[in-house]
C-alpha cells in the first residue's frame, strides 16, 4: 500500500473509533438515567477498575502499550461520567481550592455546584441535589477544620473518598493595583493563617472572608484597587486579575486533605482507611483499651484528635482514622469490641486511601 492509502485507512479507522466512542457515551447517558431512576450513585469505582483492567488485557493481547491504552481510556471514562450526570458540591466560588480538589479527584469532566457554606454542601448532598460533596478536613499547617468534623458528627452522610491537594497561595489584585499601595488583604481565615510571615512583612489590615476565590471575585466586582486577596493562581486566571506575589505560604509543604461525601461509603479495595468518632466512659484506661484493640490486631492508627462533645463541659469525642475497611475482619472485630465499652460509636466511612 502507498503512503496515501495508509493515511486513508487511518482516516477510516479514526471515523470508526469516534463513532464507537459516541455509541459508548450514549450508553453512559442511558446508564446515568437508569441510576438516577433507581436512586443509585453515579460513581462506581469497582466497575471503573474492571473496565481499565479489561482494556489493559486487550492491549497486551494486541501487543500495544497497556499504559498508553489505560491513559486514553481514563479520558473516555471521564467524559462518560460527565454525561451520566455527576454533580459535585463544594464550598466557595468558582476557582476555590475545593473545586480544584474535586477536579483532581474526579477528573475535569464533572459538573460542580458552588455552595456558600460547608453546611450547604452537606445539605445539597443530603437532599439529593448533588451526587457528591467535597469538604476540607485538615491542613498540614493549620490543622483540622472544626466545622467539617461537627457536621460529620450530625449528618447521615458517609465519607466516600479522600484526596490531598498541594496548596500554593498567590497575592491577587486588580490589574491596575500596585503592591506598595495595598492596604487590606482579604481571604479565608485558613489562607491568612498559612501566610503569616508574608503578611506580617506586608503590614496590611487582614480581613477574613468565607472563601479564597470569593475574595478575588469581590475585589473585581467592587473595583477595589488598594486591596488584594489570597487565592490560587487559577482563581486569578478565572477572574482576569493580576498576581502581585506567588508562593507566599509560610511552608512549601502546604497540603489540604479533603473528604468526598456521599450517601454511602465505598466497598473494600484492599487499600482503605476508616474514619470514626466515639466517646468513652470517663474512667482510667478507657481510651487505651480501644487503642490496644487496634494494636493487637496490627491495625495502623493514622490520626486521632479530641473535640468537645458540646453537651457537657470537659467531655470529649475522639475522631480517629485507621488503615483498613470497616468490613475487614480485624477492623470489624475491633469496632464490635469498642461498641461494647464506648458511650457511642459512629463510623463516618470507609474509603480508598488518597494516592
Amino acid at each position: 500500500m502507498s503512503l496515501e492509502e495508509w493515511r486513508r485507512k487511518i482516516d477510516e479507522t479514526d471515523a470508526k473509533i469516534v463513532r464507537l466512542i459516541a455509541e459508548r457515551i450514549r450508553s453512559a447517558e442511558a446508564i446515568g438515567r437508569e441510576k438516577r431512576r433507581q436512586g443509585k450513585q453515579i460513581e462506581d469505582v469497582e466497575r471503573e477498575q474492571r473496565v481499565l483492567e479489561n482494556v489493559r488485557r486487550i492491549a497486551q493481547e494486541e501487543k500495544i502499550s497497556p499504559e498508553g491504552i489505560e491513559s486514553i481510556y481514563r479520558q473516555i471514562v471521564s467524559v462518560s461520567k460527565s454525561v451520566e450526570g455527576m454533580l459535585v458540591a463544594f464550598q466557595g466560588e468558582i476557582g476555590a481550592y475545593s473545586e480544584e480538589a474535586a477536579f483532581h479527584f474526579f477528573g475535569p469532566s464533572i459538573q460542580v455546584k458552588p455552595c456558600e457554606s460547608l453546611d450547604d454542601v452537606f445539605k445539597v448532598v443530603e437532599q439529593g441535589e448533588a451526587h457528591f460533596g467535597i469538604v476540607p478536613v485538615e491542613n498540614s499547617i493549620e490543622g483540622s477544620i472544626s466545622r467539617t468534623y461537627d457536621l460529620l458528627l450530625d449528618s447521615n452522610l458517609r465519607v466516600w473518598g479522600e484526596t490531598e491537594l498541594k496548596v500554593s497561595h498567590c497575592l491577587i489584585a486588580s490589574p491596575e493595583a500596585r503592591l506598595d499601595l495595598i492596604k487590606r488583604v482579604y481571604s479565608h481565615p485558613q489562607a491568612l493563617g498559612q501566610c503569616r510571615a508574608f503578611l506580617k512583612h506586608l503590614g496590611c489590615e487582614l480581613i477574613p472572608t468565607y472563601d479564597t476565590a470569593g475574595s478575588v471575585k469581590m475585589i473585581k466586582e467592587h473595583g477595589i484597587t488598594d486591596g488584594a486577596a489570597i487565592a490560587s493562581m487559577r482563581a486569578a486566571e478565572i477572574y482576569g486579575m493580576k498576581i502581585l506575589a506567588k508562593e507566599i505560604e509560610d511552608n512549601p509543604n502546604n497540603f489540604t486533605r479533603f473528604f468526598i461525601l456521599a450517601k454511602q461509603d465505598s466497598p473494600p479495595t484492599g487499600h482503605d482507611k476508616t474514619s470514626i468518632v466515639f466517646s468513652v466512659r470517663h474512667r482510667p484506661g478507657a481510651l487505651y483499651e480501644f487503642l490496644r484493640e487496634l494494636a493487637q490486631r496490627n491495625i495502623n492508627l493514622t490520626k486521632i484528635e479530641s473535640r468537645p462533645t458540646r453537651q457537657r463541659p470537659w467531655e470529649y469525642n475522639f475522631y480517629l482514622d485507621f488503615e483498613g475497611h470497616r468490613e475487614d475482619g480485624p477492623a470489624r472485630a475491633a469496632l464490635q469490641n469498642l461498641e461494647k465499652t464506648a458511650i457511642f460509636v459512629k463510623v463516618l466511612g470507609s474509603y480508598p486511601k488518597a494516592t
